[in-house]
């Protein structure tokens, strides 16, 4: 359903693209004389989709190189998401439910950014603080591997040893469960932290040490965490050709985060499912992602718009906007396009908070270059809300708040920053979740990962190869000698 520059799905999700039209900004004429280019780029998805090839993508030796995201929200026996690893994923969720007390993630990138997501919005960050029976016997969840930081290392294994020493146990000894994920198998930071953990963990007196790796199973990747994994029969995981880590969160690699927390993966799967039929049609205002895509494209390419905020309001909305800085910059950021011209393409992502960074962002939004479109993403309503008292009725400036729902002020804070953008003829849009549920996080995750591979066909540049990173892993190779 369209109304007012409303795209609305019927399970509730909508896309208000309307502060992306007016005066200083596109309009009718400027969509219509890209109606070609438009059509091109659904073609080259609906390509995607039917063949698992996009244009040119090829491997790193010249090969052509699946590109299997678009097949992740169906659950069928010859895609990356099957029967038998649903059944896999469920196997692991009950047992770290009943044996283990806490879950060591190691990864960087798309193998800690989309886990992260999953964690933030369904457990919250103050999970680890909570008893086993406020967790319903889920365990005690870390991250690590995500930088090369000593200190960070040695702080979390010392709050992993007090925490095993004094907090809640399942069994007679304190079970840590190390989960590496890398596509590779190599990853320097992802290898790296998993040798000092285990090292530290397995030599432990307080905690017994189980491993189950994430990573290439199949004999070209030869990745050294499957060789690991076969030789002392840890549980494995896998990581399917044609699925880059910016667009896994919704296979094993984040998948595995969801199991262990306990959320619903079907559920998840169904509304990235749900996403991708709403996407399928031909006729712009009809398919939220590509109206997306093609709006950011024209932003930039008619006006200079070559930065790109996501603002999610409430704080579990944060990680998204990381994950989706990777997802942006690795995706679009490309020097040249499929032809070899060099066109130094994307937009630099920048990742904020509302309303945090209303106190720190905004003014350059606001005030500063016009080569912005902010992102605003919203939850209608969340599970819970608070309503304030008043503890000093004597003071007037307390008096005034009395009543106040904490999640109205929220939505008053978006709405009039968004109102503020919109009076000076700024970019923005907004995009907005009727709850924050499994089903509607995986419609939104997987929507932002189809309007970047629109917005690849629109740009003719390959979205799903990363060779600037390339650049310094050679030079860090050759510095570290390995």
């Amino acid at each position: 359903m369209t109304k007012n520059n409303i795209l609305q799905l019927s399970d509730g999700f909508l896309f208000d693209y309307s502060t992306m039209l007016g005066d200083n900004r596109l309009n009718l004429d400027d969509l219509n004389d890209f109606n070609d280019l438009i059509s091109s780029a659904a073609a080259a998805v609906d390509v995607m989709r039917n063949t698992g090839f996009a244009q040119k993508h090829v491997s790193k030796d010249g090969n052509p190189e699946p590109v299997f995201f678009l097949k992740l929200p169906f659950i069928a026996k010859d895609n990356p998401n099957n029967p038998k690893s649903l059944a896999k994923l469920k196997d692991l969720s009950e047992y770290v439910k009943q044996e283990i007390d806490a879950v060591i993630f190691l990864g960087i990138g798309g193998s800690y950014l989309g886990n992260k997501v999953l964690f933030d919005i369904f457990c919250g960050e103050t999970w680890n603080c909570l008893t086993n029976d406020e967790r319903k016997k889920r365990p005690y969840i870390f991250f690590a591997g995500n930088n090369l930081d000593p200190l960070q290392s040695l702080n979390l294994r010392l709050l992993i040893r007090n925490i095993a020493q004094h907090g809640e146990k399942k069994g007679e000894k304190f079970k840590v469960l190390i989960i590496p994920i890398s596509k590779s198998g190599t990853t320097l930071e992802t290898l790296t932290a998993f040798s000092y953990y285990y090292d530290k963990c397995i030599n432990s007196e307080v905690v017994d040490t189980e491993v189950a790796v994430v990573t290439g199973l199949d004999e070209k990747t030869n990745s050294p965490l499957y060789r690991l994994a076969k030789e002392h029969g840890w549980r494995y995981f896998d990581v399917k050709d044609g699925i880059g880590g910016r667009f896994s969160v919704l296979h094993d690699v984040g998948l595995v985060t969801a199991a262990a927390i306990g959320i619903d993966i079907e559920a998840l799967l169904d509304g990235a499912r749900a996403m991708d039929m709403a996407c399928r049609s031909h006729n712009l205002w009809e398919n939220p992602a590509l109206l997306n895509a093609t709006l950011k494209y024209l932003a930039a390419a008619k006006y200079g718009c070559d930065i790109e905020v996501l603002m999610g309001y409430g704080m579990c909305l944060k990680s998204v906007s990381e994950w989706y800085v990777q997802l942006l910059a690795e995706s679009l950021g490309k020097r040249h396009d499929r032809e070899g011209n060099t066109v130094f393409y994307g937009r630099t992502p920048i990742a904020a908070v509302g309303s945090t960074d209303m106190h720190a962002q905004t003014q350059q939004h606001q005030d500063g270059r016009r080569n912005k479109v902010v992102q605003f993403l919203y939850v209608e309503s969340f599970s819970k809300d608070i309503v304030l008292g008043n503890p000093f009725p004597h003071i007037p400036e307390f008096a005034k708040y009395y009543g106040l729902s904490m999640q109205k002020a929220l939505k008053t804070a978006m709405n009039a920053n968004r109102e503020a953008l919109d009076s000076d003829s700024r970019f923005s849009a907004l995009y907005s979740l009727p709850v924050l549920d499994e089903f509607h996080v995986g419609q939104l995750l997987y929507f932002l990962m189809l309007s970047v591979a629109y917005e690849g066909e629109l740009a003719n540049v390959d979205a799903f190869d990363q060779p600037g990173v390339e650049a310094y892993k050679r030079i860090m190779k050759r510095e570290l000698g390995r």
